[in-house]
């Protein structure tokens, strides 16, 4: 009983840190998207706002998340120059719940659909979390249609995550999510609001399962990366290196040709709060994508 106590109070934390995203003073609150609306994609209804000209980019939300939750703060500065094609994934958000089966392949395949339906041959893509989970396997599945990919604060296998965040994972529970602010961001937009604990369940469903898309798939990733991590926002840092390593970073640039992908470790920073450092991340950003 303590031990699910003390697990609780734990995500309780997390939920309002999330919240916290929100009480930051936020120009995407004023910047109506230039479209928005439903692509019909595998079977299901997938929810995207279009923001900015440019070069396309397409952002890929963390797990539980919204559009305005995950990218309110970055969507300004990045729609200044590029094409911002933000997205909600199978039950998160605007789409709605589906019964259809939950995996990152067939949420990658969705971005594929979605970009056919919007004519986009190819486009950068960013994802966080359990975006940049999509991300990668988008980037293994359909390396034509990749530009640039950056990753931020997120891994390819379970291994990448520190012991403590994968036992969470395993012990998450619906209840522990009731009237938190990812329930209200939810019940905001979602078309069914009593989906809430059928989404919830699927996608800790998924969540339990380990998973690994492959160090061989990884290396064989030709687009430049960039992989952007928080000093303390639960990724395994030994494994971190690892991975920029088979992404042929980890060179001594001065005597070698210096490598495509970029690894930035952002020094203070938790999961959620990283996410928070617009200044940073989008001057990353802007100098990864030129």
């Amino acid at each position: 009983m303590k031990n699910i106590f003390k697990l609780r109070n734990r995500i309780n934390l997390l939920l309002v840190a999330a919240a916290m995203v929100t009480l930051f003073p936020s120009h995407a609150q004023q910047l109506k998207p230039n479209t928005s609306g439903y692509a019909p994609v595998n079977g299901i209804k997938v929810y995207y706002e279009i923001y900015g000209e440019g070069k396309p980019i397409v952002l890929l939300h963390g797990a539980y998340y919204t559009i305005g939750l995950n990218w309110s703060q970055l969507i300004p500065e990045l729609a200044k120059t590029r094409k911002v094609i933000a997205i909600e994934m199978q039950g998160h958000g605007h789409t709605p719940f589906s019964e259809r089966k939950l995996s990152r392949e067939t949420l990658a395949n969705d971005v594929v659909k979605l970009m056919d339906h919007l004519k986009i041959d190819s486009a950068d893509v960013a994802g966080f979390s359990f975006g940049g989970q999509v991300a990668y396997q988008f980037a293994i599945q359909s390396p034509k249609r990749l530009k640039k990919l950056v990753i931020i604060s997120s891994a390819y296998k379970t291994e990448g995550w520190v012991s403590e965040v994968t036992n969470v994972f395993k012990q998450l529970k619906p209840e522990f999510f009731a009237n938190s602010p990812l329930q209200a961001a939810y019940d905001a937009v979602a078309p069914d609001k009593t989906k809430w604990t059928k989404f919830l369940e699927q996608m800790m469903a998924l969540g339990r399962e380990s998973f690994n898309l492959g160090d061989e798939n990884i290396a064989k990733i030709t687009a430049p990366v960039l992989i952007i991590s928080g000093d303390n926002d639960g990724m395994d840092k030994v494994e971190l290196a690892k991975t920029y390593k088979l992404l042929r970073g980890g060179v001594s640039a001065d005597m070698q040709p210096m490598p495509g992908s970029r690894l930035a470790i952002v020094p203070g920073q938790s999961h959620v709060s990283l996410m928070m450092q617009t200044k940073i991340l989008s001057a990353y950003l802007e100098e990864f994508l030129q």
